[in-house]
Parts: structure tokens; sequence; C-alpha cells
């Protein structure tokens, strides 16, 4: 299943400072997180959209043969909400018609294109505004976004991201069970924990 319908914000910009080296490169399952995470993307969406900051000339040659559109956030150390902004400023300047979006990082190695079809199924069966993952008691990304909450994702502060509309909008949010997206890659151990589990 892949719908234009539906666009993707891969989140990519950050500089990895509690891990020590760009967290986008570290390789899982013979691949780079960023590669891997695009190529997911692409699974399930043909408008994707990676946001780029911290070391961005060297992260872009990672993808730059992918069918990804990649746009640079300037102002990357300001916080999340700025790449949300410019990601989805990106998709709809060629895509007025976009139903809705799903944000995503690269940093939660165990997101799958399975997991995505989820999302958008359970926005199709519901057609709810927020349908987000859910793991650990609480509710986050890859989470998917009606396009009436687009003004309010343009509208992020810097220092916002999108869980700031899940809290608002928490009883109109749908959720799906995603276990893994407890695990992600923050720091050395992190990412020892993860090879030491898969090989």
């Amino acid at each position: 299943m892949q719908t234009n319908l539906i666009g993707i914000i891969l989140l990519a910009a950050g500089a990895s400072r509690r891990l020590g080296t760009a967290k986008q490169l570290l390789e899982f399952q013979n691949q780079t997180l960023l590669r891997r995470s695009a190529e997911i993307a692409l699974q399930v969406s043909g408008k994707v959209v990676v946001t780029l900051g911290a070391q961005s000339e060297m992260l872009r040659k990672e993808i730059v043969d992918l069918s990804v559109e990649i746009v640079e956030n300037k102002d990357w150390e300001a916080g999340m909400g700025g790449s949300v902004k410019i990601g989805l400023e990106k998709l709809l300047a060629t895509n007025r018609d976009l139903r809705g979006v799903i944000i995503m990082v690269c940093d939660q190695p165990f997101v799958n294109g399975d997991l995505l079809k989820k999302i958008v199924a359970k926005y199709e069966a519901t057609n709810s505004p927020i349908v987000a993952s859910q793991y650990e008691n609480t509710l986050g990304v890859p989470a998917l976004f009606s396009a009436k909450l687009f003004a309010e994702l343009l509208a992020l502060e810097h220092f916002q991201g999108a869980k700031q509309l899940i809290k608002k909008h928490l009883t109109e949010t749908v959720s799906v069970s995603f276990p893994g997206g407890a695990f992600d890659i923050d720091t050395p151990r992190d990412y020892e924990n993860l090879l030491k589990k898969f090989y």
C-alpha cells in the first residue's frame, strides 16, 4: 500500500550531542539509520521530505539518490518545531491536496513499513485528526496528523515538537500499538544494546 494523499516528514536535523557522533549514520541491518528510515518512508508514500541540519552535507550524500525531497533547517539548533514547519511547507508547496502527514524520526530502529501502513489504515478507518504510536504508556511518533491540523503544525514554536499537538488533542487521538517505539538511540550505550540484541 502506497498512498500519495499522505506525506511523510523524516526529521533528521539534530546534532546527536549525547551520542558524540551523527546517529543518522549509525548502521543497523547493513544500512545507516537515515537511509533505512527514508527507504521505509518511501514504502508508504511517494511524497517524503527529509529535514537536515547539523552535518547536512555529509547526511545528504547518504540519501541523495533516493526519491525524497531534502530541505535544510538552518536554525536546527533552535529545536524540532522549525524542522516540522519547513518540512510541511515543502510538502504543501507542491501537494495542496494532502489529507495528512506522518512525522517520524530516524533514531527509532524498530520502525518499519508495516507500522506506517497500520497508522495510515487506522486514519482511513477512523478519520481521527491524529493517529499516534503507543509505547510505554505514552503516545508519540511516528504519528499521522490530518490536514485539519496543518495550520497548528505550521504554528509550532521552535522548541516544540509534534507531541505538543498530541497532548492538546488527546481526546481526539487514536493509537496504534508500537512497543518497539520505546527504544531510541541517544547514547553510545543505547547503540551497544541495539547491536547486542541483533548480532
